[in-house]
């Protein structure tokens, strides 16, 4: 399962940017996964509470964003959300469409940290 190393990556990522802020805990992290990324948002979720344990994480909560795969179509010179079903064709003219603008990420959006000791 590679979103045991996701969400390793996430939680070292995030635990560095907390300590520099001076953050005594991290409450929430958010972020963004694209359709096209092969992270699966179940199993990164069961990951990260998993791997969280022990850090400044534990406890957080993981919010996820799922992003569409969103193209841009040359023959209809639109960007356009791609439904399940039609992978790089224009879900209007069916026509091919290699420019991918949007389902590739992979990346964390915000950090919601507490700066002082926790009750």
């Amino acid at each position: 399962m590679h979103e045991l190393s996701v969400a390793l990556s996430l939680i070292e990522l995030a635990e560095a940017e907390a300590k520099q802020a001076g953050a005594t805990h991290i409450e929430s992290v958010r972020v963004r996964v694209g359709a096209l990324s092969g992270v699966v948002p179940e199993a990164l979720q069961f990951a990260f509470e998993a791997a969280s344990e022990g850090t400044m994480l534990e406890g957080a909560k993981l919010e996820i964003e799922e992003l569409p795969i969103r193209i841009f179509c040359p023959h209809c010179h639109a960007e356009r959300e791609v439904p399940a079903g039609f992978i790089l064709r224009c879900p209007v003219c069916n026509e091919f469409c290699g420019d991918i603008r949007q389902g590739k990420e992979l990346e964390l959006a915000s950090l919601t940290l507490l700066t002082e000791e926790r009750p």
